[in-house]
């Protein structure tokens, strides 16, 4: 314990506050046109967010363009994605009748998915999803397009009312069902939707965050460029804990894409096919 305390008084340890790891201040527009609480402001998330969408067209130009007959490496793998997200996804859970969803949720995956990988780029490490915004707004796109797609499908009132009432309720059971029905589908479905993205990537970005600063303070300092001796072993199993919790991270960002995607499908298919 005494080497532990004289190791981060040496080494300068502290963990950073929240502000330092998610907030970060404007660089464009930061006394720009304001509307209420909506500010045109231009910070590092928005401009990673940007960052994604720019990679996502670059990626899909370059790809389909021109495609040829017997597809290069680059093709091959970008087909074998959006494949992926056809077989996988849209024809296991909705059917043949969401294959027009093919290119919408293999676009909502590859967004998710980068913005899930900045955590772990050199020079970024912040996933973009890790802040609360982002997410919610996925998902309102989500709950809208499901609405959308399941007035358009069954008419307006039809669509209310399979959500509400599920065939096959007793008629004095439905006092309970209707309300619980609502507000799962409504409002329950969206939130656990952005939060469950929002949370995995945040409570991962603050672990990461916390092993490399407990790595530089009790191993080597290099604000400094001092050896500190006295906290070696508590730096040497964080430094060797970080490749490990880095492909973790790696694993959860793609696991991630991949739940946010099929749940997109489920209530998609849920309003395609509401007798399932």
């Amino acid at each position: 314990m005494n080497s532990l305390v004289l190791a981060a008084e040496g080494g300068g340890f502290h963990v950073p506050p929240l502000e330092e790891l998610f907030e970060w201040p404007a660089f464009w527009w930061s006394d720009g046109w304001r509307l209420g609480p909506l500010s045109m402001e231009f910070n590092r998330t928005a401009a990673l967010m940007l960052l994604s969408v720019v990679i996502i067209a670059v990626l899909m130009i370059a790809a389909f363009r021109r495609p040829k007959l017997v597809p290069d490496k680059f093709q091959l793998i970008m087909e074998s994605l959006v494949s992926f997200v056809r077989e996988n996804i849209v024809l296991e859970v909705i059917g043949p009748a969401g294959l027009r969803f093919v290119p919408f949720l293999t676009t909502l995956f590859l967004f998710v998915w980068i913005n899930n990988l900045y955590e772990v780029l050199p020079f970024i490490n912040y996933p973009t999803t890790s802040r609360m915004a982002l997410p919610a707004f996925l998902a309102f796109v989500v709950w809208t397009l499901f609405i959308l797609v399941g007035m358009k499908e069954q008419g307006l009132l039809k669509y209310f009312k399979n959500v509400a009432i599920p065939s096959g309720v007793p008629a004095p059971i439905l006092v309970l069902v209707i309300p619980i029905e609502i507000v799962s589908t409504f409002i329950v479905r969206p939130l656990t939707l952005a939060v469950r993205l929002f949370a995995n990537m945040m409570a991962g970005h603050i672990i990461l965050a916390i092993i490399f600063i407990a790595a530089n303070a009790f191993l080597f300092d290099f604000h400094d460029f001092s050896f500190n001796l006295k906290g070696s072993p508590i730096g040497v199993v964080a430094l060797a804990m970080a490749p490990a919790l880095v492909g973790f991270e790696l694993l959860v960002g793609v696991l991630q894409a991949y739940i946010f995607t099929i749940l997109a499908a489920v209530y998609i298919g849920g309003s395609l096919h509401p007798e399932h």
